[in-house]
């Protein structure tokens, strides 16, 4: 489960450029139901984030459209991004036991992702939107951390945990997750719903796709701790087509610290407890595992998990390990990862321990 605390408000003014269009197109107005002045991001993805992505200047093409469509190959944010640097050769941290225990030593890795669960995609879904996709306000809950842009919601739009052409009900993190093709461009949207004409939103945040975008100190995102979802996300085409994970992963615990360590930017929790783990924790499956006692399409990830580790993103299950649906993910083998346990794990040298 999401939880969202918010202890401070960073007065810091974003960059963002808000332009005026001429018209809105009929069918945006048709599924918002509200006549709205267009407003837009238009920052750009640098021309060297997007060579570091090995897109070279226009290299859009290979991006496919589409829910859960390819990157073409790529990963999302920048070579040098938190996301995407090994942590294998980094001492692990002196308080490593003691924080796995909080968690579970005795619990099994969750992968929280496959084909369908309770009727609905099974993980976080996210969906590749052309540059002209119709956008819309969305009414935020914590307006002062959010980016206040219009975002290209697609008609019908996957929503985590929602079938296919459904709308929420109920509780639930309910991400939207877009990304703009032609402009490089991340939207994330955190408990979504549609009401009254108008969609609202917990949060929202905007990022560069291939850039290392930051939130500011004391900000939340989609996501608990501050964070981009996307970019940790287990994506089909990684581990099964290209057969290889070169990122660390998003994951859950049920109770984390009133703290958090880069990259976050963000705490969700009223416990000081020095024990729990604060958001930002990375921790990285050891050396010992052997990625060869899992199926070949599971061994990326094996491989992954003690490369680059994973990032603690949210409060939510144990070890809940985040991914997008797909129907071509075979759950059985999925199901293998859970022969893993806490105890496999040891958390990363953490730096600086920030207490709001």
């Amino acid at each position: 489960m999401h939880r969202h605390v918010v202890f401070t408000s960073a007065l810091i003014t974003t960059t963002l450029t808000i332009v005026t269009l001429l018209s809105v197109q009929r069918g945006a107005l048709a599924q918002s139901g509200v006549a709205v002045q267009s407003r837009t991001d238009t920052r750009t993805t640098s021309g060297a984030a997007y060579q570091a992505a090995g897109a070279g200047p226009a290299g859009t093409s290979s991006i496919a459209l589409g829910i859960n469509a390819s990157l073409g190959g790529r990963r999302a944010m920048a070579g040098d991004s938190a996301w995407n640097v090994p942590i294998d050769h980094l001492p692990a941290d002196p308080a490593s036991d003691k924080i796995i225990g909080t968690i579970g030593a005795d619990i099994p890795l969750h992968p929280d992702f496959g084909t369908t669960y309770a009727g609905a995609p099974w993980g976080i879904p996210y969906v590749i939107v052309p540059g002209d996709t119709p956008r819309f306000p969305v009414v935020f809950d914590y307006a002062d951390e959010s980016d206040d842009v219009l975002y290209p919601i697609p008609p019908n739009p996957p929503i985590e945990g929602v079938p296919a052409g459904k709308t929420p009900a109920g509780d639930g993190d309910h991400h939207i997750v877009m990304i703009d093709r032609d402009n490089l461009r991340l939207y994330e949207l955190y408990a979504v719903r549609f009401k009254d004409g108008r969609w609202h939103a917990g949060s929202g945040a905007v990022w560069d796709l291939f850039g290392d975008t930051k939130r500011p100190r004391g900000w939340t995102s989609a996501d608990a701790a501050g964070l981009a979802i996307f970019p940790g996300l287990v994506r089909y085409e990684e581990m099964v087509e290209l057969g290889r994970i070169e990122h660390a992963l998003r994951f859950t615990v049920p109770k984390s610290r009133r703290a958090y360590v880069a990259p976050a930017t963000h705490a969700a929790s009223r416990d000081s407890n020095a024990s729990l783990p604060p958001m930002g924790l990375r921790v990285r499956l050891k050396a010992s595992v052997d990625a060869n006692a899992f199926p070949p399409h599971v061994r990326p990830l094996i491989v992954a998990l003690k490369k680059y580790g994973m990032i603690l993103a949210d409060n939510g299950g144990p070890f809940y390990v985040s991914g997008a649906p797909d129907p071509r993910w075979n759950d059985a083998d999925i199901e293998t990862l859970k022969r893993i346990k806490g105890r496999d794990f040891e958390v990363v040298q953490m730096g600086t321990v920030v207490e709001p």
